[in-house]
């Protein structure tokens, strides 16, 4: 069995977010993001079949909602349910966000 590091292989890239699979099969996906200041395209909302739950590692975000939008520190989750439209409005410029994210399905 071999040990891996959430905050090992942190690349700062303001061009391009990493999206790094840790587990992923038919019925879960895992996945650690670093954003580098990046956010959603102006007018594009994820409405995805699977619920997502979000942690925050490290970092600031802002997630937007339809309805309402949620700040992010370093520790704090929510859990998307499905089909929810939600887009990331702002990460944090001067230093990596690093998030966890869990994809599932009831």
């Amino acid at each position: 069995m071999q040990i891996e590091n959430l905050f090992e292989n942190i690349k700062i890239d303001k061009k391009a977010e990493q999206f790094i699979s840790l587990i992923e099969n038919k019925n879960i996906k895992i996945e650690k993001i670093v954003s580098n200041g990046q956010a959603s395209a102006k007018d594009f909302w994820y409405e995805q079949e699977e619920n997502e739950f979000v942690l925050l590692l490290d970092g600031y975000a802002i997630i937007e909602f339809e309805d309402e939008q949620i700040e992010l520190n370093k520790g704090d989750f929510i859990n998307i349910e499905s089909y929810k439209k939600h887009r990331v409005k702002y990460t944090c410029e001067e230093n990596p966000t690093i998030w966890l994210a869990i994809y599932y399905k009831d």
